[in-house]
């Protein structure tokens, strides 16, 4: 075990080691650790406590995991959801219009998955090379035409990239940046490959609409970090890169695109930045008291969940989960619902389908599954595509059936309830 887990004691931003003890969740195994049906099962559960670095307020778990037992293979794929896609293609388009890129220019990504968002960039007519650790996701974007080495991001790969492929005029992050402990190495990895009047985007859950809507199933072993812009902005100055943009994106229950610079670029500064960085003081993220107050509400919807579906359950209605994603897997840990509770996950990725969720051991089933024995309710796992979901089930709705969305405290909705829901 201590060669897996390593307790995190210096920041991995500004190397203080003064926290703020914010909430602990126990141990619990990892979100994306699917297993087959068995009659029992072995696996490892770790530390999930969350912590707040005094000095540059850093948002992280307290315990790291190492990244080839989380990443070296991955049953995440890139989303093929109207929002993501629709992102994905607004990400190329503000990529193009901040560093002024042109057909030719070479577009370096890391975390890329499978190459989804890489290959719009190439329908634009760029260059585009992708990392990632995941080596079966490596092979499936290669397959793809999207070239991809299989490895971790930094400064040897970025080298081996310049070498071959030149300096890049754009360098992006996509929901990937939070994963990563060695914070440091990755920018260096950065300097080594972009060229010096590139830039570069880093997209990551953003911690004030974290800490706002509750979304604690965001916490998990994967997500090490949890940013705001004033703690990126210290981040980067320690490489030399200076933030010259920011933009909010609703994805993943709210993100935030942050570009940068070298510092000798000649790319101006938006007010973006300031007007952030104001909200950010304004709403005290300097201070200790809105992540206790977040460790408070956590506390407080974790057992509103579980007594909401219990409740249900008692009454005689069959509970199923509408996703199976990490963040989801992780909120039936903390609230401790299990197949007692859960009757099965319905989940679109394919190779979920006909295992069980980790720790609670829910049979995770296809969508064509669930539609031939559908439950009185959905827990929406996946909430952070309610308003997709919902109307995409809107027939489930009309049939009787109803959805408890979960975030930020849990409220059930029916067909009758929907419209106000999605307003």
């Amino acid at each position: 075990m201590n060669d897996i887990v390593r307790r995190v004691d210096h920041c991995r931003v500004c190397d203080a080691d003064d926290w703020i003890e914010v909430i602990s969740f126990g141990s619990h195994p990892l979100a994306n650790g699917f297993q087959p049906p068995a009659d029992s099962y072995e696996e490892t559960a770790y530390p999930l406590d969350v912590i707040v670095c005094r000095r540059c307020r850093l948002m992280s778990i307290r315990h790291v995991i190492d990244p080839e037992v989380l990443f070296g293979h991955y049953v995440y794929l890139t989303s093929d959801s109207a929002q993501i896609t629709g992102h994905m293609r607004h990400v190329a388009e503000v990529a193009a219009e901040r560093s002024g890129m042109a057909p030719g220019d070479l577009v370096v990504e890391l975390g890329s998955n499978i190459g989804t968002q890489l290959g719009i960039f190439q329908e634009a007519g760029m260059r585009a090379v992708g990392v990632d650790p995941a080596r079966n996701l490596a092979e499936v974007a290669n397959r793809n035409g999207v070239p991809t080495f299989a490895t971790f991001f930094g400064a040897e790969v970025a080298l081996r990239i310049e070498e071959e492929h030149g300096r890049a005029k754009f360098v992006l992050g996509r929901q990937c940046f939070a994963h990563i402990d060695d914070v440091q190495g990755v920018l260096d990895g950065v300097n080594a490959v972009i060229a010096p009047d590139g830039v570069l985007a880093i997209e990551v859950p953003y911690l004030l609409d974290l800490l706002d809507d509750n979304q604690f199933d965001t916490i998990f072993h994967e997500h090490l970090s949890y940013y705001s812009l004033s703690t990126l902005t210290t981040l980067f100055a320690r490489k030399g890169l200076r933030v010259i943009d920011v933009e909010r994106a609703p994805v993943h229950g709210g993100s935030i695109i942050v570009f940068a610079t070298p510092e000798s670029s000649p790319h101006g500064v938006r007010p973006s930045v300031a007007e952030l960085r104001a909200l950010e003081t304004t709403r005290g993220i300097g201070t200790d008291a809105p992540y206790l107050a977040f460790a408070e509400r956590t506390e407080r919807a974790i057992g509103r969940i579980r007594s909401t579906v219990r409740e249900l359950v008692g009454e005689g209605k069959r509970v199923a989960g509408y996703g199976a994603p990490s963040k989801g897997c992780a909120l039936l840990q903390f609230c401790g619902l299990t197949a007692a509770d859960i009757d099965f996950c319905t989940d679109t990725t394919v190779r979920k389908q006909g295992t069980v969720t980790p720790g609670t051991h829910i049979p995770v089933l296809s969508p064509a599954d669930a539609r031939r024995d559908p439950p009185d309710y959905y827990l929406l796992l996946a909430w952070n595509y309610a308003e997709e979901i919902l109307a995409k089930e809107s027939e489930f709705l009309r049939a009787g059936g109803g959805f408890i969305v979960p975030i930020p405290l849990p409220a059930v909705v029916t067909a009758e309830t929907v419209n106000d829901a999605a307003a």
